[in-house]
């Protein structure tokens, strides 16, 4: 009897291991198939196979970085801009310079300044109504070509350009007929905007014009929207650099120019900078200013001395950027800044630049110096002409300007290889202290200016304001520049 009731009481046990093995088995089946589901399955080669569906979220997001000219909303920029950098680099190397298998156009934030469309087929271009006509569209879309794309009023003088599927055959006439044909990719941008600003010259048009134009090495015709003559006569000689075919006045231009490919809209990156890591072959801001010493027959790439030291015959030289005092930011004691720097050592030179300035001519100048000071302005954008090793003071005005002075120019300045060195006015030294009494919000609280806005700063401490830099201190700065340059210290002692 006792030992049935045994066989009997392990039984129930039996079951229940069997029970809970059957259990276990069929979670791990479960968790198996739910893996399977939803996790990418590893290729032979190790690499992930994507989900089709996140494929059609990409491109859904990717043509929500642009203005949806079905719609007219724009899609959330910070959102949008990696999925829309993911599939520009696929698009890139399915097809350099086109809309990877060219049945499409290519739309996509290039930065949070710029969008860029490409397109590849039968490209025509309308200037004088400002459209492209590509027979692989399929929709239209709609931009302006210039690197400030939430500035409205800069916007407010760029032109919007179209592009357009050719119209269908069932009653939708035919696509306009050819006058001219080229091989080269057409690209569309604009000197509208805060052009006339050598600042916004450089870092809204020709830096992200070398760009985008770089990689097709010369066989790229820039069709150039909102045309000045005046600018682009300060600035051919970079655009020929760029490109071997005639810039076009494209918003007066009788002709239908039909191309292979268009690009509309250059590429921005940072102020006055090229970032490598997002060009084709890794070409920065120092093979830009390769290219304008080439424009401009600049002879200087390094601030070296002719042999090992300089001496009696080249003595380093100091350029200081003048401004008169009524567009203020004007030094009150230059006279002074120039005799002190000569008993340096230095050979200084004056010079003002404006807008009637010989471009080349002034190129020349910088490049021929070794130390460029100015109080903080779009004259110092003349640093793209100085030579590698030299040595650029900026002198920033009251106000607590410092932010202003590192993002426009200080940062930039590296990747110039240039050296930087900062000289910040202080209240005993601005004219601001002349106008307002001493415990005025001006003086005393700069950040209460700040607060108001953009215009209130822009007229307070940099249209309202020169400097007296004190003589001593500068003297410091400018002798911290001369043990900055490639030389023998020993000979300016």
């Amino acid at each position: 009897m006792k030992s049935r009731s045994s066989a009997r009481g392990g039984e129930p046990r039996r079951l229940r291991n069997v029970a809970l093995l059957a259990l276990m088995l069929c979670s791990l089946v479960a968790l198996s198939i739910i893996r399977a589901r939803f996790s990418p399955i590893a290729s032979a080669g190790g690499e992930a196979l994507k989900l089709k569906a996140d494929e059609s979220k990409l491109v859904v997001t990717t043509k929500q970085a642009v203005v949806n000219t079905e719609s007219g909303d724009s899609a959330d920029e910070s959102a949008a801009s990696t999925a829309a950098e993911a599939e520009r680099k696929e698009e890139a190397e399915a097809k350099p310079g086109g809309g990877g298998d060219g049945s499409k156009p290519v739309c996509y934030e290039t930065s949070r300044r710029s969008d860029t469309c490409e397109a590849a087929g039968d490209v025509r271009v309308v200037g004088s109504s400002q459209s492209i006509y590509v027979d692989t569209l399929d929709r239209e879309w709609k931009t302006k070509p210039y690197c400030r794309k939430h500035d409205a009023f800069a916007l407010s003088h760029v032109k919007e350009w179209t592009l357009r599927p050719f119209p269908s055959g069932d009653g939708g006439g035919a696509p306009p007929r050819c006058t001219t044909n080229s091989t080269a990719t057409a690209f569309v941008l604009s000197t509208g905007g805060f052009t006339g600003n050598p600042f916004h010259d450089y870092t809204d048009v020709l830096i992200p014009a070398f760009i985008t134009a770089h990689r097709f090495a010369g066989e790229v015709q820039f069709l150039v929207s909102s045309y000045k003559s005046w600018w682009m006569n300060k600035y051919i000689q970079i655009f020929q650099q760029m490109s071997r075919h005639d810039v076009v006045d494209v918003d007066a231009d009788d002709e239908v120019r039909c191309y292979p490919s268009a690009v509309v809209g250059p590429e921005f990156h940072r102020e006055l900078g090229v970032d490598p890591s997002k060009t084709p072959s890794g070409y920065s801001v120092l093979d830009f200013r390769k290219m304008l010493r080439g424009a401009f027959g600049l002879d200087r790439a390094t601030a070296t001395p002719s042999g090992d030291r300089w001496d009696i015959r080249r003595r380093p030289r100091l350029l200081i950027i003048s401004r008169r005092p009524a567009r203020g930011r004007a030094f009150m004691n230059e006279r002074a800044m120039a005799d002190m720097a000569a008993s340096l050592g230095f050979d200084v030179r004056v010079g003002e630049p404006d807008a009637s300035t010989d471009t080349s001519k002034f190129a020349r100048l910088v490049n021929s110096c070794d130390v460029m000071v100015g109080v903080h302005g779009a004259g110092l954008t003349n640093m793209v002409f100085l030579p590698a090793g030299a040595v650029l003071v900026q002198v920033v005005p009251y106000g607590k300007l410092e932010w202003l002075a590192r993002n426009t120019f200080a940062e930039p300045s590296a990747a110039m290889e240039i050296h930087y060195l900062e000289y910040a006015v202080q209240l005993d030294e601005t004219t601001l202290s002349e106008h307002y009494p001493a415990d005025h919000p001006v003086l005393r609280d700069p950040m209460a200016i700040h607060k108001q806005g953009w215009e209130a700063l822009k007229t307070t401490y940099l249209d309202k304001q020169n400097v007296r830099p004190h003589l001593g201190r500068l003297k410091n700065t400018f002798l911290q520049a001369l043990k900055l340059l490639p030389h023998d210290k020993e000979t300016m002692n």
